[in-house]
């Protein structure tokens, strides 16, 4: 199964653009609110999320930061037609945010961000999973050290 790719934005065009771009690179959910972007991440395995900051409700900031407890792993890329310093400041300090991008993209800037941030997502996970082994093969060979007492 491929990895998706959400991106959250309130402007039905730019999702569309988005779309249509991206959709035959990657495996692309989109959403037209953060509440609407909380469904997508319950229902599918999202690696990299892109978000809008200016929308009505609750700004791309307070999204990521808020997903980030239940989802540390995914990769955060945060776009904007505005150059707002305090949401550059803010995106990186609470939303942990892996790029900041102003609007409009350029497809093949965006894309190789993507494909990066994909290819981080995935080394955290197999990373997670290294590990977890790590800890159960110490695990069996302290109970194999215990037995032979």
């Amino acid at each position: 199964m491929q990895i998706g790719v959400l991106y959250v934005d309130d402007e039905v065009n730019n999702l569309n653009s988005f779309k249509a771009a991206f959709r035959r690179y990657f495996n692309i959910y989109t959403a037209q609110s953060a509440r609407e972007g909380r469904k997508v991440l319950e229902n599918e395995e999202i690696g990299v999320i892109i978000t809008d900051q200016r929308m009505p409700g609750e700004t791309g900031i307070e999204f990521l930061e808020s997903i980030l407890p239940i989802y540390p792993d995914t990769i955060r890329i945060l776009l904007t037609g505005f150059s707002d310093i305090n949401a550059v400041m803010g995106a990186i300090n609470r939303g942990q945010v892996y790029k900041y991008l102003v609007k409009p993209w350029q497809d093949d800037e965006l894309k190789m961000y993507i494909q990066n941030a994909l290819e981080l997502y995935n080394l955290r996970k197999e990373n997670k999973e290294l590990a977890h082994k790590l800890k159960l093969a110490n695990l069996e060979l302290e109970l194999l050290s215990k037995i032979k007492i």
